[in-house]
């Protein structure tokens, strides 16, 4: 296997909301905002890195019949670490993600990957499969919430910065809203699925 198509392969063949359709309540949930969608991707990237290690560095040891259990107890041990950093360190931003921190533990993007990767492959090529997923699902975070949070409010403001100001007169608010989330999400998975459509007539 070569590192760079395993890393490629999990921001798109393999992209956990457009490519294998995962995770899709905290992608709703916390775009409101560029800032927000960074936070969650973050906080998701360290447990699925950490969690596909440790579980690819024990798998000839996890008996299969109890094998979700531990990943389960791995998985919730790294998601404990992020929620008490970040409660620590970014307060405001441990409360607009809210009870999405603590439901890292049940994400299926990270149990999912333990189970069908790191559960099968070393700890390198676990490794580059936890990097390529979580910058998979980083782009696709950002993408959602800039798209929100610009139609939303005008403007995408990340960490204190002003990124973009347009000054719309008539913001539409709905975007921020939960359905915001869902025609936006909608929207940008039909243009995923037409491309993918017109590969298949080409035969690519």
């Amino acid at each position: 296997m070569d590192p760079l198509s395993e890393f490629i392969r999990g921001i798109t063949r393999d992209n956990p909301t457009f490519g294998l359709v995962l995770g899709l309540c905290p992608t709703l949930a916390v775009t409101t905002s560029v800032e927000n969608a960074i936070g969650m991707a973050a906080g998701t990237a360290f447990v699925l890195v950490c969690s596909n290690m440790l579980v690819s560095s024990l798998r000839k040891q996890i008996p299969s019949t109890v094998r979700l259990p531990i990943f389960i107890i791995i998985i919730a041990t790294f998601v404990s670490i992020v929620d008490m950093i970040m409660e620590a360190y970014s307060p405001s931003m441990y409360a607009a993600l809210g009870v999405f921190i603590p439901l890292i533990v049940v994400n299926c993007i990270i149990i999912g990957r333990a189970e069908a990767y790191a559960n099968k492959n070393n700890v390198f090529y676990s490794m580059i499969d936890g990097f390529g997923t979580s910058t998979g699902f980083l782009l696709v975070l950002m993408l959602i919430g800039g798209i929100r949070e610009l139609l939303g409010t005008g403007q995408i403001v990340v960490f204190g910065y002003s990124l973009i100001n347009l000054s719309l007169s008539y913001p539409i608010t709905t975007m921020i809203l939960p359905a915001g989330a869902f025609v936006t999400i909608g929207a940008l998975m039909a243009i995923v699925n037409y491309q993918k459509a017109k590969k298949l007539e080409r035969g690519e």
